[in-house]
């Protein structure tokens, strides 16, 4: 049975908020001067009081609108990813299914794809729907920290701040060859599981009260490493998913990454011997939208024809400090 991305939808919060209302809060960062923290010119910030139900039910909007509320509501699995659940003790697939009128057999929270997991979630559809678990899937990500944690007082001020910015998207995958799944590659480096770590002055875990507001704890050795790691792995997974599919990575019609900076973008595209008109850039007007940049991209270069029926779209991402890495094939469909 054929496995088929057939549409995607997205969201971007709010106004864009430029680069000069971090540039107001600027303070003294040894950091400040890494290739890893150049700001974006533009950035969306998830309101105050804005959930991520609420961000994925808004991304979800151009999919009833395309293929009606019935066939949303008949999803028969729902995965999902939250950068910052709303709750710490579960997931918000439950929710998100309730608000969009589903009663699917599966709910599936995903954490450990992070900046990769909307090629996670192709995944474990096409091998559920594959199984006769359903034939409908829909994968809805949120990336909400922008405008929370690193919107913080004391935060706000850091280099790495500057960098994020927030948006959601949602994915439906059906039983068909419409848009057919051609390969996907994920690859778990559970050595580097424990290097990203959560920083906090005076130091506490996570879920301890205190005076400090915590942030990511970058250092310019953890920094190097990741950049590394992150050089080699989108790479190493864009590759294997072409080997199997019998293409180039350089005769891919779209590559479509997630987006932590420029020299990461740029070392992908070069590394697939990519010219720029093919692998999707938007992050001078997102920043880094971590685990929603694959869907936020793809749905751009959908909309504005980049990506035309029958071409093939190569997604991929690496998570967190370097602990996981995709790369998904799919020949798109139109819409």
């Amino acid at each position: 049975m054929t496995v088929s991305l057939i549409d995607v939808s997205t969201y971007l919060p709010g106004p864009p908020i430029s680069a000069d209302y971090y540039a107001q809060f600027a303070d003294t960062d040894d950091l400040r001067d890494n290739v890893m923290f150049r700001a974006p010119r533009f950035r969306h910030h998830v309101a105050e009081d804005e959930t991520a139900i609420d961000m994925v039910e808004r991304a979800a909007a151009g999919l009833v609108e395309r293929h009606g509320q019935d066939t949303i509501a008949g999803v028969d699995v729902l995965i999902t990813h939250t950068q910052l659940p709303d709750m710490p003790f579960y997931g918000g697939g439950g929710g998100m299914a309730h608000r969009l009128g589903m009663k699917p057999g599966w709910v599936i929270d995903l954490h450990n794809g992070g900046c990769a997991a909307f090629v996670l979630g192709l995944k474990l559809a096409r091998n559920l729907l594959e199984s006769g678990e359903g034939r409908t899937a829909m994968i809805a990500v949120a990336q909400n920290a922008a405008g929370t944690v690193f919107d913080q007082k004391t935060i706000r001020c850091k280099a790495q701040a500057a960098v994020p910015g927030d948006g959601a998207a949602v994915g439906l995958i059906t039983l068909s060859d419409e848009s057919p799944i051609l390969d996907v590659e994920c690859r778990t480096y559970g050595e580097y599981a424990g290097d990203m770590t959560i920083a906090v002055d005076p130091p506490r875990k996570w879920w301890q009260p205190g005076p400090g507001e915590g942030c990511i704890g970058f250092t310019e050795s953890k920094i190097t490493k990741v950049m590394a790691r992150g050089n080699r792995q989108v790479p190493e997974v864009s590759y294997a998913v072409c080997d199997r599919i019998g293409l180039k990575p350089k005769d891919i019609d779209l590559f479509v990454t997630n987006q932590p900076n420029r020299v990461f973008l740029r070392n992908w595209r070069e590394a697939l011997e990519l010219p720029p008109e093919r692998h999707r850039d938007t992050f001078d007007e997102c920043g880094n939208l971590f685990a929603a940049g694959i869907p936020i991209n793809l749905d751009r270069a959908i909309s504005d024809g980049q990506l035309n029926k029958g071409d093939v779209v190569l997604m991929a991402a690496f998570a967190h400090a370097g602990d996981f890495a995709g790369a998904a094939a799919v020949r798109w469909g139109g819409r």
